[in-house]
């Protein structure tokens, strides 16, 4: 059925309600040729067959009925959810003006005189039954479009957390050290960012959309290491100066596959710029002395300065082929011990009141070696 065509596949239903067995029956004469109709002697018996499922398509009302008048019954209809659209023209014997305003002002559709003219009548019915049949079509038509648009914004979300998740787990396999790391970052970006969020200065760019977007990109801070050798990624020793010179050049193999990744789609894509800033920044120190760009305070991206220090914390509580694994205790102190040095001081403050979280985080997501 189209929007404005009331046709043979959906017979519309009017609900004819007065006290006077005479108008009932010639309502139903007058509109059963066109409609299906259903018939209540007073407002009591309406709510019943409405109630009972008996869903009209239009109402035709009269005012003057013994116990519930045709405006309380309207009010009913009006103020009940499942009865609420259904359009309400008043068939009635008051033909003052303050009666047809005040049905109106109720909500009635049309006001309608007694004695009737069938013609008018018949007019006024079609009208209405194609203005709701309208309505209806626009109303189920933006139901689908919403619920299509939450279908397809779930794919492309699902694609997006697929490419990263394929994305992270080419540099996890290519580094035996590697383990829960992945995990563990992503929660302590998530809990620092959600705690520098309260800070005035930090509010407005720490949006729980874009501190998802943190959580999703913060497993791609290391997607530059698939660009290292072996020799030097998978060493089972301290690195010599040389090798760490090209160990550090993940962060800039990192970026590169993710800028040219999106250019070969012809257009940035705003889930993967934190990832991109984690990527190339997150090696950067707040007084500049860091790589690979040499950056210093707040010209490093917000989202490497979060994972500057989830990335150090996750280091120094595990075990490495040149260390043991640091207490959590002591890597508080080294990470508080390298406030407005290393790591951005209000970063450093937000870790210092959350430290706790990354405690139990450590716990949760433990190697099966590791120490915290």
């Amino acid at each position: 059925m189209t929007p404005h065509t009331l046709d043979s596949l959906h017979q519309p239903t009017v609900m004819v309600v007065d006290d006077t067995p005479q108008n009932l029956a010639l309502m139903t004469e007058l509109l059963r040729t066109q409609y299906r109709v259903v018939v209540a002697n007073n407002g009591e018996r309406a709510l019943k067959l409405l109630q009972s499922g008996q869903r009209p398509d239009l109402i035709l009302l009269d005012i003057m009925m013994p116990g519930m008048d045709g405006y309380e019954l309207l009010q009913r209809l009006k103020a009940d959810p499942a009865s609420a659209r259904i359009p309400v023209i008043f068939l009635t014997a008051k033909a003052e003006i303050e009666d047809e305003t005040r049905g109106l002002a109720l909500g009635a559709v049309d006001y309608i005189t007694k004695p009737i003219s069938p013609p008018i009548v018949l007019a006024r019915v079609h009208t209405h039954l194609t203005l709701k049949a309208s309505s209806d079509f626009l109303r189920d038509k933006a139901a689908f479009l919403e619920a299509e648009v939450a279908r397809r914004t779930r794919q492309v979300v699902a694609v997006q957390d697929v490419t990263v998740l394929a994305l992270s787990s080419m540099a996890e396999t290519r580094d035996d050290e590697t383990g829960n790391h992945i995990l563990r970052t992503q929660r302590y970006v998530q809990c620092l960012a959600e705690q520098l969020s309260q800070h005035p200065r930090f509010s407005a760019a720490l949006t729980p959309e874009y501190i998802q977007l943190l959580y999703k990109s913060a497993p791609l801070h290391d997607i530059g290491k698939v660009g290292i050798p072996d020799h030097i990624l998978l060493k089972p020793a301290r690195l010599t100066p040389e090798e760490f010179e090209v160990m550090k050049t993940h962060t800039t193999i990192g970026y590169n596959a993710i800028a040219r990744a999106e250019r070969a789609l012809g257009t940035e894509l705003e889930f993967l710029r934190p990832a991109k800033e984690i990527a190339l920044s997150h090696q950067e120190k707040w007084d500049g002395s860091g790589y690979p760009q040499g950056l210093a305070g707040e010209a490093i991206p917000l989202s490497a300065r979060l994972m500057a220090l989830a990335d150090v914390y996750d280091a120094l509580i595990s075990k490495r082929v040149y260390k043991p694994a640091f207490s959590h205790e002591k890597a508080v102190a080294i990470i508080q011990e390298g406030r407005g040095q290393h790591f951005d001081p209000d970063v450093t403050d937000a870790f210092l009141a959350v430290h706790e979280r990354f405690r139990e985080i450590a716990a949760s997501y433990a190697d099966a070696d590791h120490d915290a």
